[in-house]
């Protein structure tokens, strides 16, 4: 939860750099069209610069928090199961998981949408779709992770794990399919905001995953060196080496 909070720390710095400012340029452009219909602007409860400052903060410190947590959980739980042995590998590669599946698949099916983007009457459905989007690639992901172990052993560690990847992208796709299509993108928005709003989104997402598995991992390895030197033990290692995959 700790190095939760430092990804959190660094998804601020890069939500300020890279996203608030498409933020402010698509809030632009919904009250240029507010303007223009003659309606008065919506009322800010929460004003922008606190909306980008303090409301910004403590929302990705309690999302890094979170998400911390329950990668170290996740850690623990892979630790001699599935995956590398040594803590450091297998921290990068529960992150490389954690970010295609909770993050990248979900986006490339429903990506980011900047404000003055999105109907207010299906915020429902367009929020149920998402997280559903996201359960699929998790649970996906999850299951090809416990057939990846047979494959690798089966066909080796590289044909193995194209092989569960190829599964993976497949599985995903044809579900992603069966989900609704939503376009609310409106007429004259700028094309340049909404991408550069899309790259922003996604490149968040890589520091958060990236931190977590970095730092994570880096601590773990460390503390695991120090107990074997104090006579103490943290984690204990697999008595035989696991075999993985992707």
């Amino acid at each position: 939860m700790l190095v939760g909070i430092v990804a959190g720390l660094l998804v601020f710095l890069t939500a300020r750099w890279l996203g608030e400012p498409q933020v402010d340029r698509a809030i632009a452009f919904e009250d240029s069209l507010a303007q223009a219909k003659g309606e008065p602007p919506d009322p800010e409860v929460v004003s922008r610069h606190t909306q980008k400052t303090v409301g910004l903060l403590v929302g990705v410190l309690t999302f890094g928090t979170a998400i911390g947590g329950v990668f170290g959980l996740a850690f623990a739980f892979s630790y001699g199961r599935i995956g590398p042995t040594r803590p450091r590998t297998l921290s990068v590669f529960l992150a490389s998981i954690g970010f295609v599946a909770v993050a990248l698949v979900p986006s490339l099916k429903y990506p980011a949408n900047p404000p003055a983007i999105g109907n207010p009457a299906t915020i429902g459905i367009r929020t149920g779709a998402y997280f559903l989007m996201m359960a699929i690639s998790i649970a996906a992901a999850g299951l090809c992770m416990q057939f990846g172990r047979r494959l690798t052993n089966q066909f080796g560690l590289w044909n193995g794990s194209l092989l569960v990847a190829a599964v993976f992208i497949v599985l995903v796709s044809v579900l992603a399919r069966m989900l609704p299509v939503i376009d609310e993108v409106p007429a004259g928005f700028p094309a340049e905001v909404l991408w550069n709003f899309r790259l922003a989104s996604w490149g968040i997402q890589v520091v958060l995953w990236a931190s977590l598995g970095l730092l994570f991992g880096w601590l773990t390895e460390r503390d695991q060196r120090w107990s074997r030197l104090s006579g103490l033990s943290c984690l204990s290692e697999p008595e035989t080496p696991v075999k993985w995959g992707v």
